[in-house]
């Protein structure tokens, strides 16, 4: 069927909301669908270019429209929607509230992701008259603890019917044969024998940088690699590093996405250490309830995980198939880090059972739920 599909990201951009829309625009062009993206810009991105940086490979249809910045984003959500029936699609799918509201009206079948909790006047408005319109629809919504958060929050009592949840996911394909944490490490330039600990991802506040600091004050024989981050914020870790003395930090700064498995291949321990506040890159609080993307991709890299213990991030993770501290308590991760350095069995049987988990989280599986049976 034809899927016409609604973002605000910005592409191409670093920013995680982005690369999630590529990816999930992927998995539905890799069902047979035939999928038309339409975001806000002024200019167009060749393809070429977009496929290295977002690491997809199954092209489909980009369109930008330029915005009214005073409109915020009303103008993207019509004019999508009008293109999008105009083009005769069966099938809406949005991040967007507007849009979703709009497509109903239009009398188009409409998938609302919902990753947040709804913000600004109208947004818990335009939520409700998203579920209590007539017509077909679905909320992919990205953890059951926002589900909860809706209905308990907002009010907002959502029919069984009309719901899936939806995690993040991971490209199974990319990580299906990765060289071992040596080899990978000796492909990036780093040294292949020593112990390396590897953190993926932005470096936004509640993200636990200044914790990852204090591990490599602590344990200066193993070296960790920090990749991501936009260029301030890679310099003023750099800074402070230096400050502190610490030479075993690898700071890359920004990775393309086609990259990243080797990256994270490299590691013998993967660091997930969000805080009991993580700013998303759209601001706001997540820590209650997020889905990472690099949790699914650390899974699907076979290597140990170490994870702050949040409620939200125990929807998928658990103690068989990764290794839990304190959030925002280095004690507790200094103690969590020696115990899986001590532990080199427990690091691989971990790590082994997690990448089996992460075989029910592919993007493909994520895309075949949340449109399964809408039109």
């Amino acid at each position: 069927m034809k899927i016409g599909a609604i973002a605000p990201s910005h592409i191409p951009s670093n920013t995680a909301n982005s690369i999630q829309v590529m990816k999930v625009c992927q998995a539905l062009a890799q069902l047979g669908h035939t999928v038309k993206l339409w975001v806000p810009g002024q200019t167009t991105t060749p393809w070429e270019q977009l496929s290295g940086y977002y690491g997809v490979t199954t092209p489909f249809e980009i369109s930008w429209l330029p915005l009214q910045p005073n409109l915020k984003r009303y103008d993207l959500a019509l004019s999508g929607v009008n293109r999008a029936a105009g083009w005769q699609a069966d099938l809406v799918y949005t991040w967007m509230p507007q849009a979703a509201v709009y497509a109903q009206v239009r009398g188009l079948p409409v998938v609302l992701e919902v990753h947040d909790r709804p913000t600004g006047k109208l947004g818990p408005w335009l939520l409700r008259r998203t579920v209590n319109m007539r017509g077909r629809k679905r909320l992919a919504i990205i953890t059951r603890a926002l589900v909860r958060v809706l209905e308990q929050e907002f009010d907002l009592p959502i029919p069984p019917e009309k719901v899936v949840i939806a995690p993040d996911g991971v490209d199974l394909e990319r990580y299906d044969a990765l060289p071992d944490a040596p080899s990978a490490r000796e492909m990036i330039g780093l040294p292949p024998q020593q112990l390396t600990a590897v953190y993926t991802g932005h470096l936004y506040a509640g993200r636990g940088i200044e914790l990852l600091l204090g591990l490599a004050q602590a344990f200066r024989q193993v070296h960790f690699l920090l990749v991501g981050g936009n260029p301030q914020s890679v310099e003023n870790c750099r800074k402070q590093a230096a400050l502190a003395g610490l030479t075993n930090l690898t700071f890359t700064g920004f990775v393309e996405n086609q990259r990243l498995a080797l990256y994270q291949a490299a590691g013998d321990i993967l660091l997930m250490p969000y805080g009991r506040i993580i700013a998303g890159s759209s601001g706001g609080n997540t820590a209650d309830i997020c889905s990472p993307m690099k949790m699914f991709e650390y899974m699907a890299a076979g290597r140990a995980i170490l994870s702050s213990d949040l409620p939200v991030l125990r929807e998928v993770l658990n103690d068989s198939n990764a290794a839990f501290c304190a959030a925002d308590e280095l004690d507790s991760w200094k103690k969590g880090f020696q115990a899986l350095l001590n532990d080199p069995a427990r690091r691989q049987v971990i790590g082994m059972q997690a990448k089996i988990d992460a075989q029910g989280y592919s993007w493909k599986s994520r895309a075949e739920a949340t449109i399964a049976n809408l039109v």
